[in-house]
């Protein structure tokens, strides 16, 4: 991929890795790896200036779509990110002066080998300022549209969650989905008050969770808590996610089978919990994440985790009454993460809902069958759509009467603050 030259460091990173996003990669990932080159200043526009963009595309390409006179998909790819880019800079971010949001994303496009495009950059931005009033929803008449167009989701979605949750509580969602997600973390090692104060010394704002259990938001500090992570003092992880671990409430001498086990985050806590007493045998089908929690576990030094590479819609390779506990923790549409994962929303379909929830329900099946009598299962997901969740374990319901539903929890964004998660607690009886 050329590079763009002549651009500041942090939007040159910006364009790359949209570029990147664009041809099916994660932003998140992207932009992890471009940390290490980027000063810390430039590091914050970039993440801001990405996941901004991701969040509001729909929204800008409306935008330019009223400037430019023209279909945002007839643009070239690289003049259709330096608008957003540019758009996104004069909409959100004042501090900026726009004739650098303009001037940057110019040399962008002549950087990324469309000079021809380079006035119309400059033209379709100048015109954005002189109208900086426009609002990219007033021609839509029908509400779901115009939501969708005012929170830059696809109708469909802001159908689906009205026609699920009433059209408040989509609103709400929408909206929670294009804020700034907290930071949580769970501390690992035994000088607990120690950490708190390095991070608040640094100018870190620590608080309690208020949904889970020796769970830590922190606003801040960024650099130190990058360095309490790489030492293995802490791990980042939502209190949601965090949630669903306490929730299997493993126990020293325990076997566990935690199904869909990378890349580590619930596992880890797990193990953390038990002691080295537990077995927790972590499966996946990826051997590459199943790698990222085998690091974890080294770092965190973990000795009860065995990790096994399989795929949890086949047969499973245990014996019936195998475990005393089971978490599937299974891959869904993510849609409760779209704050940290804003382009999932552009990408996953209807139809990718379905083929979800039906892997959901073949993975819960096939771990029934090896959990021992008077265990516990714990069926959870990061999606907020009925069908990967309600919907889900009725049908495990219907199948397995011999499981008895202790509990149904959900979490959202703009309720608890965390990410929209659903779990269901199951105990599988001892007389069958």
């Amino acid at each position: 991929m050329a590079k763009v030259k002549s651009v500041a460091p942090a939007r040159r990173a910006a364009f790359e890795i949209l570029r990147e996003v664009e041809a099916g990669a994660f932003s998140s990932t992207l932009l992890a790896a471009a940390e290490p080159r980027l000063k810390i200043s430039d590091r914050a526009l970039a993440h801001e200036l990405v996941l901004g963009v991701l969040r509001w595309q729909l929204w800008l390409d409306k935008l330019i779509e009223h400037y430019a006179k023209r279909a945002a998909d007839s643009l070239d790819l690289p003049v259709l990110l330096a608008l957003r880019l540019g758009l996104y800079q004069l909409r959100f971010l004042t501090r900026i002066p726009a004739s650098a949001a303009v001037n940057e994303s110019v040399n962008i496009v002549r950087g990324a080998g469309v000079s021809s495009a380079a006035a119309f950059v400059n033209a379709v931005l100048r015109r954005a300022i002189r109208e900086a009033d426009y609002d990219p929803g007033e021609g839509a008449t029908d509400f779901s549209e115009k939501l969708a167009i005012a929170t830059s989701h696809p109708v469909w979605l802001i159908e689906r969650w009205a026609n699920a949750f009433g059209f408040e509580a989509a609103e709400s969602f929408a909206r929670a989905n294009n804020t700034i997600a907290p930071t949580a973390f769970r501390v690992l090692k035994k000088n607990f008050a120690g950490i708190l104060a390095q991070l608040r010394e640094a100018g870190g704002i620590v608080t309690p969770s208020a949904i889970a259990e020796d769970a830590w938001r922190v606003s801040g500090a960024s650099a130190v808590l990058r360095e309490l992570a790489a030492d293995g003092k802490i791990y980042l992880q939502d209190e949601a996610s965090q949630l669903v671990a306490q929730t299997l409430n493993l126990q020293p001498g325990e076997h566990a089978l935690d199904l869909c086990a990378a890349p580590g985050g619930k596992t880890t806590l797990l193990a953390q919990r038990a002691g080295d007493h537990a077995l927790i045998v972590a499966a996946d089908i990826s051997s590459r994440r199943l790698e990222i929690l085998i690091k974890t576990k080294n770092l965190h030094q973990l000795k009860s985790i065995k990790s096994v590479v399989l795929d949890a819609a086949q047969p499973l390779p245990f014996e019936p009454g195998t475990f005393d506990r089971i978490l599937v923790d299974a891959p869904c549409s993510g849609t409760g993460t779209l704050r940290r994962n804003p382009e999932i929303r552009w990408r996953i379909s209807e139809t990718d809902v379905q083929t979800l929830a039906a892997r959901q329900k073949l993975f819960l099946r096939n771990a029934a069958r090896v959990l021992k009598p008077g265990g516990q299962l714990v069926y959870s997901t990061c999606s907020v759509e009925p069908d990967e969740n309600e919907q889900v374990i009725e049908a495990f319901q219907r199948e397995h009467n011999e499981f008895q539903l202790l509990k149904t929890l959900r979490t959202w964004p703009q309720r608890e603050g965390s990410d929209g998660f659903f779990l269901a607690s199951f105990q599988l009886a001892t007389q069958q």
